[in-house]
């Protein structure tokens, strides 16, 4: 059962979204309490959603309705960071705090860095909440409202799916320690699980069946459990036109709850499914 959940965003946002076709930047009184909001998710006050003691994840609507409301209530403004000129609605995010941000790295206002993350040149959108230890790598994008967890290495080119509308969508849950290898993509409020070594070019969407292949079981569909080795692969379908092969997730080997493994060690397990890298 889902936790009982109260907003630490005001309910004034609520109030706000009910006459949001009639908002405007003209509107200072609506724009100053937009701002204050997301002003909250940006310190990481208030999150878009977060995981409960059942395990489910809990979605604060309230806070995105308060990012899809900033669109309605802020004007296009001209900025400039050395050569580079911008034209948005949503400017650059300040509060850097404990975050090392290598040039070329961009995070946007309304997403939310916890000290110790390290951005290489990447992308993290409004409402993410990227938290400490985590590595944004190389061209990683880490999509609106994703919620990545700690001590997290999403690698070179990595893409983590955003999603703001409607406001109770579940967005992308990456959980602790969880390692994604280079160019995987993980989609449509789809889950990683806690310690999951997701192999590169991994994609993983809600729908998409997470198999484990000693026993041919469907675990789930689009989430990796914790403490695992996942990477890409298919699974055979008749249909009428002939037998095709539908993407699905493969769980090659099960971890001890903590257990690390060096890259030698990831690719010996790669290695006896006949994955060499």
């Amino acid at each position: 059962m889902t936790e009982s959940f109260t907003s630490p965003i005001p309910a004034v946002i609520d109030e706000l979204w009910a006459g949001r076709d009639q908002l405007s930047p003209d509107d200072a009184d609506a724009r100053a309490a937009v701002v204050s909001a997301v002003d909250q998710i940006d310190a990481g006050e208030a999150r878009v959603a977060h995981v409960d003691a059942a395990d489910e994840v809990v979605v604060d609507e309230r806070a995105k309705r308060a990012i899809l409301l900033s669109f309605k209530v802020l004007g296009m403004v001209r900025a400039q960071v050395g050569d580079f000129q911008y034209n948005d609605r949503i400017p650059l995010k300040s509060r850097l705090d404990g975050v090392r941000v290598v040039p070329g790295a961009i995070a946007r206002w309304g997403a939310y860095l916890a000290p110790g993350v390290v951005l290489m040149p990447s992308f993290t959108n409004i409402g993410a909440y990227v938290d400490s230890g985590t590595m944004v790598d190389t061209w990683a994008t880490v999509g609106s409202c994703a919620q990545v967890g700690r001590n997290v290495h999403l690698s070179g080119g990595v893409g983590i799916g955003g999603v703001l509308e409607p406001p109770n969508a579940k967005p992308v849950v990456i959980g602790d320690e969880a390692m994604i290898g280079s160019r995987s993509m993980i989609v449509e409020g789809a889950r990683v699980g806690t310690g999951a070594v997701v192999g590169s070019g991994t994609n993983l969407s809600a729908s998409m069946p997470v198999i484990d292949v000693e026993t041919g079981e469907e675990i789930s569909r689009g989430r990796i459990p914790d403490w695992c080795v996942a990477v890409g692969g298919t699974r055979i379908k008749e249909f009428k036109g002939g037998t095709f092969g539908l993407p699905a997730v493969l769980v090659l080997k099960r971890l001890e709850a903590g257990q690390r493994h060096s890259k030698s060690e990831l690719n010996d397990i790669l290695r006896e499914h006949g994955l060499d890298t």
